[in-house]
């Protein structure tokens, strides 16, 4: 490049600068559009973005300067030819390239300060754990409360009851994400709509999202829940209303975690979106301080202290995040080295967890082991999602993966799978309760499982029978079964049927026989472990049989036989 060429570049730098800077601008716009960063210091994604639009000014200067040059090799491949001592002569690359460099230092010494083994103290005060006692924190749940689906079952039943509403199902998608929450003192699971496709939600979006799915738990009812008018804020609406970028654009500077679907008690939507702060360093010990509250009909928002969230909320804490804290603290409450090498009073959390309805609250669930990972439990955890409230619960047992092995194997024959188990106060005792699945995720049985003595197991085809097959075999092993007011009034009535026996079976199930008889038109079912009279029984017998109330089907199950 002759003198003159190189003047005129020199004279017009300030041009290119104004223009490439523009440029910049520009795609960084497009970029923050799409990308949604949150403009915090304690933000990676924030470094991230003002890493890359020094990047690309940079790469205009050069290329507007002539600072580099473009040569082809003989195999026809183009090679850029860059003269570092050149670039930094010229301020508006010397600029950015020195802020970029701060950048990365910044960078480096934030991850390096916010590392654990530096920081292991702090990371383990994050969760604040307290000693509880199981029966006087944990309420024994009547019939009516406890819930009998998990999320995959959820989810298939929700998917079938879309597909039953020919208005909706060629336009909507069922959401898989199926919170379960607290609803008119009922646990449920809810989830949203999504958009088919792009063409979908152009046919839609003036409407919005016709309903939600609510699933009752106990009952397994499904609700498709109109709304008088349409969800217009959501993670498939697009543009201005999609639901990340009506926050980011509201609330630019705020670090977001877990966005939960939830509605009032007046059954209206909700998105409950979580916001934390970096507690450690620059960039470590992620913690709740908020959360933003926007309505999904308006898309109003209210932003509240964690401390100020309405009490009808039931998720504000990532159950991912309770868990990764207490691994925190059990892990490194006697310091990094002792995590390490010593490894005294170690534990952490079992694989897998499970949400409690207690107290108009949502509870998470977990098993506590020590680090050597063998397959009982030194313990575990309940914590409010949406306080962090934690007690820890010093029972010793089965865990939770055992459990389910034990529930299953009492059922082989049948095929049945066990779902994760809830930790329940049954009869004054810890007890996993399951429902127990057949392949098309239908609940067929339950069982539940002593978690200090995990060989009391019982099963049932239903809750009443499975409660009095557990309180038989509590009995068989020496504990005696609490009753208490609210478990007396959950017990089902009882009815008395008598008559002569037409036809009797029996078979052997689960290593007890188990005796089918025929009174009037109505077959009947008892264990012989329940009642040793029904080895007395035969054809022509008179029998006074107890039964439940509510029950009905092709049999039913007797509590009680007597032989005249």
């Amino acid at each position: 490049m002759s003198r003159s060429n190189k003047k005129a570049k020199s004279h017009g730098s300030a041009f290119y600068v104004i223009r490439n800077l523009l440029i910049t601008l520009i795609l960084g716009a497009v970029f923050y559009y799409v990308a949604l960063p949150p403009l915090n210091p304690k933000s990676m994604e924030s470094y991230v973005f003002l890493l890359g639009l020094l990047v690309v000014f940079v790469l205009l200067q050069m290329a507007s300067l002539g600072l580099a040059s473009y040569r082809k090799r003989m195999d026809g491949t183009t090679v850029v030819d860059i003269q570092p001592r050149s670039v930094l002569k010229f301020w508006s690359v010397k600029i950015p390239v020195i802020l970029g460099a701060l950048l990365i230092i910044v960078v480096l010494v934030g991850q390096v300060i916010s590392m654990v083994p530096f920081r292991a103290k702090d990371y383990a005060s994050l969760l604040t754990v307290t000693d509880g006692d199981f029966k006087e924190d944990v309420d024994q749940i009547s019939f009516d409360q406890i819930p009998m689906l998990d999320k995959e079952s959820a989810e298939k039943l929700g998917d079938r009851k879309l597909g039953e509403l020919s208005d909706m199902v060629s336009q909507f998608e069922v959401n898989s994400a199926y919170s379960q929450i607290n609803y008119q003192n009922s646990p449920v699971r809810v989830t949203y709509l999504d958009y088919g496709d792009v063409i979908k939600w152009l046919n839609n979006r003036s409407e919005g999202l016709p309903a939600y799915i609510l699933i009752n738990m106990v009952t397994q009812e499904v609700t498709v829940q109109r709304l008088e008018e349409g969800m217009k804020y959501s993670p498939s609406d697009m543009f201005s209303r999609d639901l990340m970028r009506a926050l980011r654009f509201k609330y630019p500077t705020l670090i977001f975690d877990d966005v939960n679907f939830e509605i009032d008690e007046n059954g209206m939507p909700f998105w409950i979106c979580s916001v934390v702060d970096k507690k450690i360093g620059l960039f470590g010990g992620a913690d709740v301080v908020g959360a933003v509250i926007l309505d999904a009909v308006t898309g109003e928002s209210t932003y509240y202290p964690v401390e100020e969230v309405p009490t009808w909320v039931d998720r504000v804490y990532s159950a991912d995040m309770i868990v990764a804290q207490y691994d925190y603290y059990g892990q490194f409450s006697g310091g990094f080295l002792n995590s390490m090498f010593g490894q005294k009073n170690v534990r952490t959390t079992t694989d897998g967890y499970n949400y409690i309805a207690m107290r108009d609250d949502v509870w998470v669930y977990t098993g506590i082991t020590s680090v050597t990972g063998d397959e009982s439990n030194v313990g575990f955890i309940l914590s409010n999602q949406r306080t962090k409230e934690t007690a820890y619960y010093a029972i010793a047992g089965a865990e939770e993966y055992s459990a389910m092995s034990s529930a299953q194997g009492m059922v082989q024959h049948l095929g049945y799978r066990a779902t994760f188990p809830l930790l329940l106060n049954i009869s004054g005792e810890p007890t996993y309760f399951m429902a127990l699945k057949d392949a098309s995720y239908l609940v067929k049985m339950y069982a539940m499982v002593n978690v200090e003595q995990y060989q009391i197991v019982a099963t049932g085809a239903t809750l009443a029978e499975t409660k009095q097959n557990y309180d038989e075999m509590l009995s068989q092993n020496g504990i005696q079964a609490e009753i208490l007011p609210e478990e007396e009034e959950a017990v089902p009535e009882t009815v008395t049927v008598t008559g002569e026996v037409k036809e009797l079976r029996s078979q052997v199930v689960e290593g007890n026989t188990v005796y089918y008889f025929l009174l009037e038109d109505q077959w009947y079912s008892v264990s012989a472990a329940l009642c040793e009279d029904a080895v007395l029984m035969d054809e022509k017998s008179k029998i006074t049989a107890t039964v439940s109330a509510d029950d009905a089907g092709t049999i039913i199950p007797v509590t009680d036989l007597k032989i005249e």
